[in-house]
């Protein structure tokens, strides 16, 4: 194998001509040979026993010479690769130029890390919050804590109210007859949450236990095809009533839900957790703000290979979560109309945006000199030991050493990054909805198709727009 030209393209790319030398070929054309003589049938011999000269001769000498390429071409990419000492990312475009007893050449074009020219990466400005937390903000957590510690009690002397927990039966009938997952038997509904079709709890509201009752309603227009818009009865039974009972917030309250003797310690401690909590979060916030900003500030002839991967792994995540909700991956695109496409389309703009910090991390790292030792490495795997509850070599065998070297290299150049950034006052301060402080979307931010809605392992109820399951 040998390298003719090695041609630099736009958009880091690159041509590459190879040439695979006639006795490198002729191996190759040997091994297909004796790979494919099995199934080529010749007058007078047995599968497998025919010469190859009389195969040649009969069927041409061409007729090894694909399967030969096919098998020579990858080692000959590769070692080309290495002799153009050339870090290619994505896989190549090849054409081949010709082929023959004297071998074959190939062009292989394909895409190579870009260079990257780096711009201020040390004195970024970016908005940093303010950390508060006020009275309120400790009395919500207690409630929110109070609430997790309910307990839901049975009610039979009242009718059903918004807010109750109601289990019913029911079965829903189209122009008079039963339709296909419109039935279930002793089902939890909490009056008031949204899931069922509009129209529909507030109907349950106001029965008595025992009571039966047919509702009427209207399919919303975006409701499942066979469904939509369509005008519907269902025929409902209330089993049972039950309410949350809250605990008192006092300090027997405290005993039971922490370490804390006093309801005065536990908010105490609510109070600092809420701090650290948001603390964390504006720190994370500002160094994504100044991270984007440095990624912002290179140059770089970006590949579109390189963007096509990422969006690739935003949408293979995207994925994973959707199915980590219990929503078959398919199930979720016919439920919503999306396609793969539309969902790599979407994806592609922050996908820019993440490859810049990658090159950015890349850069300023190099610059600087970071680097990591195998003490460090072994530190990092310890750590994460901790964090997980697992033994370090447990989690050895699920983190490759070098995506640790790799972590913490990066996390040393963020901390030289963020040192040197100057914090400002936000211009439009927006509490964010749980920690209550300002956050920029991080630069890793992944694309956000349309939420799968979430679906139940009951039977189908009568819902049209069931709840987004969450990111």
């Amino acid at each position: 194998m040998s390298v003719k030209s090695c041609e630099k393209l736009e958009k880091s790319m690159v041509a590459l001509t190879v040439e695979v030398s006639a006795g490198d070929f002729e191996a190759a054309v040997e091994k297909a040979y004796r790979k494919q003589r099995g199934s080529i049938r010749m007058p007078g011999f047995r599968p497998g026993k025919a010469p190859r000269k009389m195969i040649e001769n009969m069927y041409g000498a061409g007729i090894f010479y694909e399967e030969a390429v096919n098998d020579a071409l990858p080692g000959a990419y590769t070692a080309a690769v290495r002799e153009a000492e050339l870090e290619v990312v994505g896989h190549p475009e090849v054409e081949l130029l010709s082929v023959g007893r004297e071998g074959f050449s190939f062009k292989a074009t394909v895409a190579v890390y870009p260079e990257v020219t780096l711009g201020q990466y040390k004195g970024v400005e970016a908005p940093r919050a303010e950390v508060t937390v006020t009275a309120e903000d400790v009395e919500n957590r207690l409630k929110e804590m109070a609430d997790r510690n309910s307990r839901m009690v049975s009610v039979e002397d009242r009718a059903a109210q918004m807010g109750d927990v109601t289990n019913i039966d029911f079965e829903g009938f189209l122009e008079g007859v039963p339709f296909d997952g419109g039935k279930s038997d002793s089902f939890d509904l909490e009056l008031g949450s949204g899931q069922f079709v509009p129209g529909f709890e507030e109907q349950v509201a106001g029965m008595s236990i025992s009571e039966e009752k047919d509702i009427n309603i209207t399919f919303p227009a975006d409701y499942h095809e066979d469904l939509a818009g369509k005008d519907v009865v269902f025929h409902v039974k209330l089993n049972s009533i039950k309410v949350k009972e809250l605990p008192e917030l006092d300090d027997e309250f405290a005993k039971d839900v922490s370490e804390f003797d006093t309801l005065d310690e536990l908010r105490g401690d609510v109070e600092a957790k809420l701090r650290r909590d948001r603390e964390a979060s504006v720190r994370r916030a500002f160094e994504d703000a100044v991270i984007t900003r440095v990624a912002q500030n290179i140059q770089a002839d970006i590949p579109e290979a390189m963007i096509d991967e990422q969006a690739r792994r935003f949408v293979d995540n995207f994925k994973m979560q959707v199915q980590s909700q219990g929503i078959p991956y398919d199930q979720y695109m016919k439920m919503t109309g999306m396609t793969e496409e539309k969902l790599l389309e979407d994806a592609r703009e922050p996908s820019v945006g993440q490859v810049r910090v990658e090159l950015a991390m890349t850069a300023v790292a190099k610059a600087e000199g970071v680097e990591a030792g195998d003490e460090d490495v072994e530190a990092e795997y310890a750590k994460m030991a901790g964090q997980y509850g697992m033994d370090v070599e447990d989690v050895k065998k699920y983190v490759d050493a070098e995506v640790v070297r790799e972590q913490v290299v990066r996390n040393r150049t963020v901390d030289i990054i963020v040192a040197a950034a100057v914090p400002t006052s936000p211009e439009e301060p927006r509490p964010a909805e749980e920690s209550g402080v300002a956050e920029e979307a991080g630069p890793a931010e992944e694309p956000r198709p349309e939420k799968p809605r979430r679906t139940r392992k009951k039977k189908a109820e009568p819902r049209a727009e069931e709840p987004a399951g969450e990111e």
